[in-house]
């Protein structure tokens, strides 16, 4: 069976949120995030190169298709087209699990870029942090170019969408952090292994209603201090930063 140019109108059609949203699904592409996400995600349509079939024999979706470089080349919304594409159910989180007086978990306020967004996932991820809580208007998860941000980080992080002001209004008994440029330096302030880190948006940082409920503010310093430097830190390598020093602090104690 090839693929069919229905399928790739479908396949293509995943670029816009609406389309998404309607078939409760998402597009991935590429070998290493396509199979990461088959350990996790149910998928509805693998689209493969013959080789590709032939050395995964036991791929479990709805359906499988072998497919040409031609038709791949169709359907695929990247530059080079890859060997394989696969389309994801996505998946229903509760943000009804999060145990913030456990754990510690981001919270990100209106980031717009998908690339930061990606890349964020692939920091938690990597520093153990297995669920985000965003605002409505960050952008959507499941945006293509989100998923291939995330490189294969998507099939590990949970991520939630909710009114994010009133929801830390919610957990001020806890520790929520968040950086600003009047905040205490990140080194020298203590930190807990539970709680909420906000990071705000790359234009405009925390937005006053979620900054209203942050109990810990913090500052990451410039070096040397009071040289003069650029504005801010890219909202991903801030988060970068920020992380790394929560859990140096876990394995230090």
């Amino acid at each position: 069976m090839s693929l069919s140019n229905n399928k790739i109108k479908l396949i293509r059609s995943l670029k816009e949120k609406k389309y998404r949203d309607e078939r409760g699904v998402f597009l991935a592409e590429g070998t290493k995030l396509v199979f990461d996400l088959l350990k996790t995600c149910r998928c509805q349509l693998i689209a493969a190169l013959p080789e590709v079939l032939s050395a995964h024999l036991a791929i479990q979706a709805d359906e499988v298709v072998e497919a040409s470089e031609v038709e791949l080349k169709k359907a695929s919304l990247l530059v080079t087209a890859p060997q394989v594409l696969g389309v994801f159910y996505q998946p229903d989180i509760s943000i009804d699990t999060i145990q913030p007086e456990k754990k510690l978990y981001l919270a990100l306020d209106g980031i717009q870029d998908p690339g930061n967004m990606g890349t964020i996932v692939r920091i938690a991820d990597w520093f153990g942090i297995d669920h985000l809580i965003c605002s409505i208007d960050t952008v959507d998860l499941f945006n293509p170019k989100t998923v291939q941000a995330t490189m294969g980080a998507i099939a590990r992080v949970r991520v939630s969408y909710t009114n994010l002001a009133p929801f830390l209004q919610k957990q001020k008994h806890l520790p929520l952090y968040g950086t600003f440029l009047d905040g205490e330096n990140i080194y020298a302030d203590s930190l807990s292994s539970n709680g909420i880190i906000v990071m705000g948006s790359e234009g405009k940082g925390i937005r006053p209603d979620a900054a209203a409920a942050i109990n810990r503010r913090l500052l990451i310093p410039n070096f040397p201090l009071n040289r003069e430097t650029s504005e801010s830190l890219n909202v991903a390598t801030a988060t970068a930063i920020v992380c790394a020093e929560f859990r140096r602090r876990m394995h230090a104690i």
